[in-house]
């Protein structure tokens, strides 16, 4: 049904859906990953496609930038699309043993946000991603021998300036990506009842100053994205 951020009818948009943050990735996704993919959103110019993958139904969709776009968009897909996985594709940033192009499953999402605590009660929930979904990532990046890395990452509300202590902190911590939405996802998820996965690509180094090139973040993407369809057609959870 039309929703105040998704024009698709009923019965277009799938049961799984993966959710980069920008528009025009999905577009991207769409014509090089699914067969047959169809527009199905271009409300507010977050442009939804639907196709299929090994005869599976699946559609991507932008979300936009940090958590309450993402839960927009998710919250929508979960109760008046009837969707039941949620995978989150996109980039972050890397502190700590990671390198460029690393490729990070976030198996938790800490937070500066007080988006799940203002549904939980001012308590602190554990926003975790969906154990099969996170086992089917793993297993297909053995398949596909990519090398991929369960992981914890930090979701912040701030782009720019923020806590001067926060990589000091997330390094202590063993946390070794930080974004802008799996915190939220995975909390969202929860609470609908949603299985949600987030699987990261390392853009940037926040500690040596090192960034990908162009060039370097299409491919990386098109191996994320490859191993993501991979593990959703496996995933039997």
């Amino acid at each position: 049904m039309s929703t105040p951020h998704l024009d698709a009818e009923p019965g277009q948009i799938a049961d799984t859906v993966l959710l980069p943050g920008d528009p025009l990735r999905a577009r991207h996704i769409a014509r090089e990953f699914l067969d047959g993919a169809m527009e199905v959103n271009t409300r507010r110019n977050m442009l939804g496609y639907t196709g299929t993958f090994r005869g599976q139904r699946v559609s991507v969709l932008g979300s936009g930038m940090g958590i309450p776009s993402c839960a927009i968009y998710a919250t929508e897909l979960a109760r008046f699309h009837g969707v039941k996985r949620i995978v989150r594709i996109g980039t972050c940033g890397g502190v700590g043993d990671v390198a460029l192009g690393d490729i990070l499953l976030a198996q938790s999402a800490s937070t500066d946000s007080r988006f799940n605590r203002l549904q939980f009660g001012g308590h602190d929930l554990s926003a975790c991603a969906d154990f099969d979904l996170l086992r089917a990532a793993v297993d297909a990046a053995g398949q596909l021998d990519i090398r991929a890395s369960v992981a914890g990452v930090f979701s912040t509300d701030s782009f720019y300036d923020g806590d001067p202590h926060l990589v000091e902190r997330l390094v202590r911590h063993r946390i070794v990506g930080v974004e802008m939405e799996s915190a939220g996802l995975y909390g969202l998820a929860l609470r609908e009842g949603v299985r949600a996965l987030s699987v990261l690509a390392v853009s940037d180094h926040l500690q040596r100053g090192e960034h990908m090139a162009p060039e370097q973040r299409e491919q990386g993407l098109s191996t994320m994205v490859a191993l993501v369809l991979d593990a959703l057609a496996d995933d039997a959870g």
